[in-house]
């Protein structure tokens, strides 16, 4: 039973990457869509197409290798514009590796798109 979409999405990555294969299916939303763009935006997955059926579609994803590990971030924890570095150094392996995402008051982004724009959000995911 699917409870949380947005951490199915990165189990299935993680897990097919995991596994060696070329593609996966994700569930569809909006959310979903924006995290998948950030993700190809910073060369973590191929091309993303969008499949739709009767359950409200699906995401299929090229996956080109580059996904060590990737996870939500439960609970969604708040940060502010100068917490940055506390939340890289718990969910990201080192300094410059990887991407935190979150949401923001001008949507979903990545943490350095964050920096620049001087605002804080709160944390969806990480991958590296």
């Amino acid at each position: 039973m699917k409870h949380d979409p947005l951490a199915d999405m990165f189990s299935i990555i993680k897990n097919s990457e995991a596994r060696g294969k070329k593609e996966c299916e994700v569930p569809a939303s909006n959310l979903i869509k924006n995290i998948l763009k950030i993700m190809e935006e910073h060369k973590y997955i191929g091309k993303v197409e969008r499949i739709n059926d009767d359950r409200g579609g699906k995401f299929k994803i090229k996956l080109i290798g580059r996904v060590n590990n990737c996870n939500v971030i439960k609970p969604r924890f708040s940060l502010n514009k100068n917490e940055f570095i506390k939340w890289e150094k718990r969910f990201l392996p080192a300094h410059g590796v990887g991407i935190l995402i979150l949401t923001t008051s001008k949507g979903v982004m990545d943490q350095e798109e964050a920096k620049k724009h001087g605002i804080g959000g709160q944390l969806l995911g990480y991958v590296y």
